[in-house]
């Protein structure tokens, strides 16, 4: 331990498990926030700091950028689902009035309908439309495969000429044949095979960039989960030194994992910006969206577990198929949760390539999947057994937290009144399920902030990461509101712009517990500054001085106020920059959750209206209350569109996606909304110095699984697939009718 060290206690956990901790942190590193904690700013409700500029429509998101002498940017693409380009000819497109460059995609062949082939830019949108009109592209049409279904015939088409299958995946698992043998020796073995869909992102900003050069200097409007991953791709991409590129992304509407990339899109619009000698902005409609920006992959789980007859988990068998399209990565995470034998689980991931857009992450990248299936065979051995199926998950689960939230939510839920699957009966017949989740959100090491304490008291904080709309700048305003000991309003936050400092990719719940430490820091480094000044005008410590309510003082009360201590900064302002250290020691390695789902189904027509969820979630120490409850009332909405909705349908003669819109591809409305109560645990986790975690994630894995609970335990039957239409609903209830 160097002298710069010290050691501090600290007690983690929450109350139902206290655990008390030594660590050694440096001297410029503030004690980490733990239970005893005592906060003034930190965990209230607090308004958005950009809240006033979203609902007046000042703040202006990518779409709203249009700048002098811009030219609207856009793609011819290709009708057919699979084709070799013989050629693309613009000649006729240069000629159509108002366009002005039209740049070929750099390709031979074609692998989805509605892949790009050949870029324009336009004064306006009507000479874009006509100029994109008159690309005249020649192909030779191929045999495409365009479902999953297709693609896995012996007779199907290859999706890409270097396989000799559209098959790939991990391989059978060295202990299969192990795992296969515990199954037979197991007192009950119950088996199922799940399937969930295909989920475009559905974004309501769709994917755009506004490019414009002055010289050799770049400016890039983009909405982004990736600033400085953008810069990156450009840069690359353009083969021009990052240092000329800077990338703005004021606000966001919506990414959910499909924004992290530049895309194909971004580059081009830099080049045809270049070419004219104009800005242009490309903002890609909404059947492009949902055809070409990426979408959860579908999967088919096939499941053996093996149960005793006290309700322990045995040994476990999946093969997981799915879809990346044309892209790489269709994975789903089973298991994920719960106390399975190690040495007697077997996982196989297989993926299928189809000619459909490629996948992209999607908020809990192969969680939501995973959840379905791993809680369907669940519920089915807790049925199997003859036992409660929340009682069984409890018998297999260890985590602390998720066992005072089964508990919690049994309450709320009046889980106790829950019947037996298939009891009810009439027409309108209700029902209870419990779903749990398991997610990282501990944040990394790649960020930095800068605070700086101005003379006139006010304060700025500074990073260059954008905010995607969950609130990550009221989130860093709190912190530093919080170790300044000033009110919220008194803090600027600045985010977006990559002339500010490093910050990362927003996705995996990692922004807020990446940020807020390097803020804590940056807030305590600056702090430290202006209490030594403080001291020395009052003739005390600095290390006696308390910065709390806006003044700077003693606990005996000698002291001034925040900005009379400011009057005493001579260089007009004291600048520090926070760094995101690595974890520290943590309570749990990640976060928890459980939810439970009512609801109610309408036996004669199939349909199910969620009556209510109930969703209780570990988000380490809750900075802004208001906000988390946000996210957790969001990730439930996704969570029920994924269940009952939302489904990318494919037709197999043309291989289109027949419902790219929102007209056919259905997301909830204000009358699908369930009452949602979030419940949320305050745990100090540790790991960072804020303690905080990230709940973007969790917070949609287990509603499709508790709703799919709710409607066996309703029916007494279960639904095996997703979303959970009305056909679907109806189809389990004749097969039960017809098995008794």
């Amino acid at each position: 331990m160097s002298t710069e060290d010290r050691k501090v206690k600290l007690v983690l956990g929450f109350a139902g498990d206290r655990q008390e901790v030594e660590l050694t942190i440096p001297d410029e590193e503030p004690t980490p926030w733990d239970l005893d904690t005592k906060f003034s700013v930190v965990g209230g409700k607090h308004a958005r700091v950009d809240a006033l500029a979203k609902v007046t429509g000042k703040a202006k998101y990518t779409h709203d950028i249009n700048l002098p002498g811009m030219l609207f940017g856009g793609f011819a693409r290709c009708p057919h689902a699979a084709a070799e380009i013989v050629s693309i000819d613009t000649a006729d497109a240069l000629l159509v009035p108002g366009v002005k460059a039209a740049i070929p995609m750099t390709q031979d062949r074609v692998r989805f309908a509605g892949q790009p082939v050949c870029a324009l830019a336009a004064t306006t949108r009507q000479a874009l439309a006509a100029g994109i009109a008159k690309v005249n592209a020649k192909y030779t049409v191929l045999p495409h495969a365009a479902r999953t279904d297709l693609a896995l015939k012996d007779s199907a088409p290859v999706v890409h000429r270097n396989q000799q299958s559209n098959k790939s995946g991990t391989g059978a698992p060295r202990n299969g044949e192990a795992v296969a043998a515990a199954l037979q020796q197991s007192a009950k073995v119950v088996r199922a095979t799940a399937t969930t869909q295909v989920q475009t992102h559905a974004c309501f900003e769709t994917h755009s960039t506004v490019a414009q050069w002055e010289g050799d200097k770049l400016t890039l409007w983009t909405s982004t989960q990736a600033t400085f991953g953008v810069r990156s791709q450009v840069a690359d991409a353009l083969r021009i030194p990052e240092a000329n590129i800077t990338v703005i992304s004021d606000f966001m509407g919506g990414g959910f994992g499909s924004k992290f990339g530049a895309g194909y899109f971004t580059p081009i619009a830099a080049r045809l910006a270049k070419e004219c000698g104009a800005p242009v902005k490309i903002a890609l409609n909404r059947r492009e969206e949902h055809t070409d920006t990426g979408n959860r992959p579908d999967s088919i789980q096939e499941m053996a577990l093996g149960v005793t007859t006290d309700g322990k988990l045995g040994p476990y068998s999946v093969t997981i198929t799915g879809t990346p399209g044309i892209g790489r990565g269709a994975g789903a995470r089973n298991p994920m949760i719960y106390d399975f034998p190690r040495d007697v689980r077997a996982v196989e991931q297989v993926e299928v390539a189809t000619n459909a857009g490629p996948q992209a992450a999607m908020r809990a990248p192969g969680h939501p999947q995973g959840s379905f299936a791993l809680e369907t065979i669940m519920d089915l051995a807790a049925e199997a057994i003859g036992m409660d199926p929340l009682e069984f998950r409890t018998r297999n689960d260890s985590n602390s937290v998720r066992l005072a939230q089964y508990a919690d939510g049994a309450k709320r839920i009046g889980w106790e009144q829950r019947r037996k699957n298939g009891s009810a009966t009439g027409r309108f017949r209700r029902g209870l399920g419990v779903a749990s989740a398991t997610w990282g959100g501990l944040g990394g090491p790649q960020a930095e902030v800068d605070c700086k304490i101005f003379r006139d008291g006010s304060v700025q904080v500074r990073n260059g990461a954008q905010d995607i709309g969950t609130g990550t700048k009221t989130v860093l305003g709190v912190v530093v509101a919080e170790e300044l000991g000033l009110p919220l309003e008194k803090i600027a936050v600045s985010m977006g712009n990559t002339s500010d400092p490093t910050g990362p990719a927003s996705g995996g719940s990692t922004t807020a517990p990446s940020l807020a430490p390097a803020a804590r820091q940056a807030a305590y480094l600056a702090g430290r500054e202006l209490k030594q000044l403080a001291a020395k005008h009052l003739g005390v410590s600095a290390d006696k001085l308390v910065m709390k309510a806006g003044r700077i003082s003693t606990p005996g009360s000698q002291g001034m106020t925040f900005e009379e201590a400011c009057r005493l900064i001579q260089s007009g302002e004291i600048s520090a920059r926070g760094k995101r250290r690595s974890n520290f020691r943590t309570f749990k390695d990640g976060v928890a959750g459980v939810q439970f789902a009512e609801v109610e189904v309408d036996c004669e027509y199939g349909l199910v209206r969620v009556v209510r969820i109930v969703a209780l979630q570990d988000a380490g120490i809750i900075i802004n209350r208001l906000q988390a409850e946000n996210q957790v009332n969001g990730g439930v909405i996704q969570g029920l569109a994924y269940a009952l909705m939302e489904e990318r349908v494919m037709d197999r003669q043309l291989g289109h996606q027949m419902n790219a819109d929102f007209e056919m591809y259905k997301v909830p409305g204000t009358k699908d909304m369930p009452e949602i109560e979030c419940v949320l645990y305050d745990i100090a986790n540790g790991g960072n110095n804020t303690s905080v975690c990230g709940i973007g994630e969790p917070t949609c894995i287990p509603t499709a699984s508790a709703i799919a609970g709710a409607i066996h335990n309703a029916i007494g039957a279960r639904v095996l697939s997703l979303p959970m239409t009305a056909d679907k609903v109806l189809a389990a209830l004749a097969a039960r009718e017809k098995g008794r």
